[in-house]
C-alpha cells in the first residue's frame, strides 16, 4: 500500500477519533429462566478513548504523507 494512502487513512481515522470521543453498544443478558418465564436485561457497554489518540493518528498521517511525497521525487 503506498505511504500517501496510509497517510490520508490515519489522518481520516484521527479526525473522527476527534470528533467522537467513543461509542456505546448494547447487549442482551438472561437474567431469569424458569420454564415459560423469561426475562432479559439489557447492559450498556461504553467504549471511550481520549482525543489525544486522535490528535497522535493525525499527526502522523500528516507526517506519513509529507514524507510518503518526499521519497517520490
Amino acid at each position: 500500500m503506498p505511504k500517501k494512502t496510509i497517510g490520508i487513512v490515519l489522518i481520516i481515522i484521527g479526525v473522527i477519533m476527534i470528533i467522537y470521543t467513543g461509542f456505546n453498544y448494547v447487549t442482551t443478558e438472561k437474567v431469569v429462566d424458569l420454564g415459560p418465564l423469561k426475562i432479559n436485561a439489557e447492559k450498556n457497554h461504553p467504549v471511550q478513548w481520549s482525543p489525544i489518540v486522535g490528535v497522535v493518528l493525525l499527526v502522523g498521517g500528516i507526517v506519513v504523507l509529507v514524507t510518503g511525497k518526499k521519497d517520490s521525487l
